[in-house]
């Protein structure tokens, strides 16, 4: 083959799109006016629309023309003040000056440049212990990066599986880094409870691991961006650990397009500090060389006005109790519905996410059937849901996933739709709105606490 027929590319491999971003690419392409999305992780209002948070409207009003100069390599120094100060304001850590900061591009980048930095310090750190399930970049930045990425198991019976993550981490290895979940845990929205996160960071501390916390959710959790932070202040006060701490304001400030973000690494001294800032500054500049500009003068002018700070903490009031709403909706026209099975789980979960478990027929089934889009892992985004798009979806059609009176199925199809009902609570694993909610439990009444019927699973259906 000559020089000019020979390809560089001849020999590389298609990747496939991301999952997540193809969800939202099928449903912005929809053109049915039901459609329902469940699957991008960002906050719609009551009318599912995009929405700017108050405080950030002002904020905007005020920087008006400020210029699109470079900023340093670290970023935008008022931002990066204000967000320490933010998370870290009550702290030895902030009071004795062992923080090194950096801005980041929005939570994945503050990941990167908290592994970046690990493996610029010579840490000997070699895994990095993810939850399974978790959030999908975990695995793929940190195996990018060249770390050997460990999961632990996280989540078992529609619940944090305490006994089976802190087991794991009994048995890390010595040369290991866990990524934690400080919030809202994604995808599950199962959290530790307080006395299981003692008992994770004793462990944490008896096994010498390194804690990288990723902070993608402070404040959207619960409304109060120090009551999300609880884990992170106990891991660094309580216990005295040197820690990353991976900040976004994507979801909290809705900044998602703007990237803002910051690594907050607490050290053990001054000195460490100065290094490991250096170290910061070293990885940004090979990465990104340094990150924007405007989103970062947005966080800083929320956080550094008295009166904006005031009205986002009622921002993050209003968009976590929305949000807390529709679970308790759900849940409770669950209930309503006689629908079998304890269905308190939805109502315990926290943060934007749910976690159905659903299969992939159920899934594409949704979406062909009903224009309900969500992620292929079936974790559902519970900003999605109003009142509206549930009223709706509660008129469309009778029946759903599991009723499937009106398709021709195989056999193989008849067992992947049965499977998850078969619990010996007769537990539905998918409660994407009230419509379905409704329809299960119109299926399910004459059922025992074994197995569908053979008359549901005979049911011979036109395609």
């Amino acid at each position: 083959m000559s020089a000019q027929q020979h390809s560089a590319f001849g020999a590389a491999e298609y990747i496939p799109p991301d999952p997540i971003f193809e969800v939202t690419k099928r449903f912005n392409a929809d053109q049915s006016p039901q459609k329902v999305n469940l699957g991008q992780g960002t906050y719609r209002d009551e009318n599912a629309k995009p929405w700017v948070l108050p405080s950030v409207r002002e904020a905007e009003k005020l920087i008006g023309n400020a210029g699109h100069e470079y900023l340093p390599i670290e970023g935008l120094q008022s931002f990066r003040d204000e967000a320490t100060k933010l998370l870290f304001h009550d702290t030895s850590a902030l009071k004795g000056n062992r923080i090194a900061s950096c801005q980041s591009i929005s939570g994945t980048g503050s990941l990167l440049l908290a592994g970046l930095v690990l493996r610029k310090a010579n840490s000997g750190i070699e895994n990095i212990i993810i939850t399974d399930p978790t959030w999908s970049n975990h695995d793929l930045l940190f195996k990018e990066i060249g770390f050997n990425v460990v999961k632990a198991p996280y989540y078992k019976d529609r619940s944090f599986d305490f006994e089976g993550y802190i087991g794991a981490l009994k048995k890390a290895d010595k040369r290991s880094a866990v990524v934690l979940h400080a919030c809202a845990h994604n995808p599950t929205g199962c959290d530790p409870t307080r006395d299981q996160w003692k008992q994770i960071g004793a462990v944490i501390q008896e096994n010498g691991i390194f804690p990288i916390i990723d902070s993608a959710y402070l404040g959207f959790n619960s409304g109060n961006y120090d009551e999300d932070a609880w884990a992170i202040k106990y891991i660094i006060e309580d216990l005295g650990l040197e820690a990353a701490i991976c900040m976004s304001f994507a979801k909290n400030m809705g900044l998602y397009g703007e990237r803002v973000g910051l690594t907050a690494i607490v050290t053990k001294s001054e000195d460490a500090k100065r290094t490991v800032f250096s170290l910061l500054q070293n990885a940004q500049r090979q990465t990104v060389s340094n990150p924007p500009v405007y989103g970062a003068r947005i966080a800083a002018t929320v956080l550094g006005n008295a009166e904006l700070l005031k009205q986002w903490h009622q921002d993050l009031v209003t968009m976590s109790s929305r949000i807390r709403s529709m679970r308790k909706k759900l849940y409770d026209e669950l209930v309503r519905l006689g629908t079998p099975g304890d269905w308190s789980h939805i109502v315990n979960q926290t943060g934007m996410f749910g976690y159905t478990g659903i299969n992939k027929s159920q899934i594409e089934h949704l979406e062909g059937q009903y224009h309900i889009y969500m992620a292929n892992t079936s974790r559902i985004s519970l900003a999605g849901l109003n009142d509206h798009n549930v009223k709706t979806a509660q008129q469309q059609a009778s029946s759903s996933v599991l009723p499937v009176r009106d398709r021709q199925l195989t056999s193989k199809q008849i067992a992947d739709l049965e499977a998850p009902y078969r619990t010996s609570d007769m537990h539905l694993r998918y409660f994407e709105n009230m419509q379905i909610a409704q329809d299960y439990a119109t299926i399910t009444r004459p059922l025992n606490s074994t197995h569908v019927p053979r008359s549901l699973a005979q049911n011979k259906i036109r395609a």
